[in-house]
């Protein structure tokens, strides 16, 4: 059995998966690389099988229909025969340093036989035309380099979040959990890192700066604008995450409080985007959104609506839209998004 199995969701990709691959290469044959191909229509097929072909024992091509990232990640966690999995974007990579300290990490708990759901590992911020790279780091909510639980948690932060760039998991374990991302629709990471975690009991933070998240290619889905023209995925994947995980069924309260912390930063990103967009039929769209939260559970609701970030949600008019604009675009600031 491989250690790791890499998926690279890849959609006319040409110009920069070449970067992403080379980067897992050194893994040799701890590793299997799945470069899926999501039905594109540039020389990505190509790319994919020729390192297919010259590194048979690594990496594989698979190529599918267009479907999405969502459905590329599913393809790859199909496929995958590692006892982890790590989505890996194509026009992301890794750095190589650390990823040497996270394959020896694997090894160690493999042979002391210390068997963990989820590897958390930091994540850079590869901003175009930016100097300085923000480093995303867990330290002030887990403690490193050892095997915890969520009761381990130093605290809750609200907006600091477990992302798709830092994530390992188990194989077996997010099969288990059934996830399943819906096809043609962006934004599913935010399912990816919430609808499993409620299944991970014991995981490791390796304080590596492991994950290299390559944004400020135009068009890119996290570009604001885009996210505007996209808002009724971005809706659709909150109402997925209010549907498929009941947060007051979770005994352990940290991770209770952090997935209503995630859920209420995933709803004021909605409410924000709809804001921003200041389109009449939006705004009815989000109004929709906090109703259905509403008559489907008014604990959750009102957690939401009255949290530290969804407090500003509330404000009546032109003066709460501006005051929670205001809040969106500190947040940005801070967590070096858009």
């Amino acid at each position: 059995m491989k250690l790791i199995s890499f998926a690279i969701p890849s959609y006319n990709s040409e110009a920069y998966m070449s970067k992403c691959i080379e980067s897992l290469l050194p893994g040799g044959e701890d590793v299997e690389i799945i470069i899926v191909d999501d039905g594109s229509t540039d020389s990505t097929a190509d790319i994919a099988d020729d390192y297919a072909k010259r590194y048979p024992d690594i990496v594989r091509a698979v190529h599918q229909e267009n479907g999405g990232h969502g459905e590329a990640v599913n393809r790859g966690l199909a496929e995958a025969t590692g006892k982890y999995y790590k989505v890996v974007d194509s026009d992301d990579w890794v750095d190589s340093e650390a990823y040497e300290q996270v394959l020896a990490t694997l090894k160690e708990l493999e042979a002391s036989g210390e068997s963990i759901d989820m590897l958390l590992t930091n994540y850079v911020y590869e901003k175009e035309g930016k100097r300085h790279k923000k480093h995303m780091m867990y330290t002030p909510l887990f403690p490193t380099d050892k095997v915890i639980g969520w009761s381990d948690m130093k605290r809750n932060i609200k907006g600091f979040s477990i992302l798709m760039h830092s994530v390992i998991y188990r194989t077996a374990m997010l099969r288990d959990c059934g996830l399943k991302l819906p096809k043609h629709t962006f934004y599913v990471d935010n399912l990816f890192v919430y609808i499993p975690l409620p299944y991970v009991k014991k995981f490791y933070y390796l304080n590596v700066d492991f994950y290299r998240y390559y944004i400020g290619r135009e068009g890119q889905s996290v570009a604001e604008a885009t996210m505007v023209k996209r808002i009724d995925q971005q809706l659709k994947v909150n109402y997925m995450m209010i549907d498929g995980v009941d947060p007051w069924t979770i005994e352990e309260k940290h991770l209770r409080e952090y997935m209503l912390s995630y859920l209420e930063m995933i709803t004021v990103v909605s409410t924000s985007i709809g804001y921003v967009s200041k389109d009449k039929e939006n705004l009815q769209k989000i109004q929709k959104l906090w109703r259905y939260i509403k008559d489907k559970d008014s604990r959750t609701y009102h957690h939401l609506r009255y949290g530290l970030l969804g407090g500003t949600m509330r404000l009546p008019g032109r003066v709460g839209r501006f005051i929670s604009l205001r809040a969106y675009r500190i947040t940005q600031l801070v967590m070096g998004f858009n």
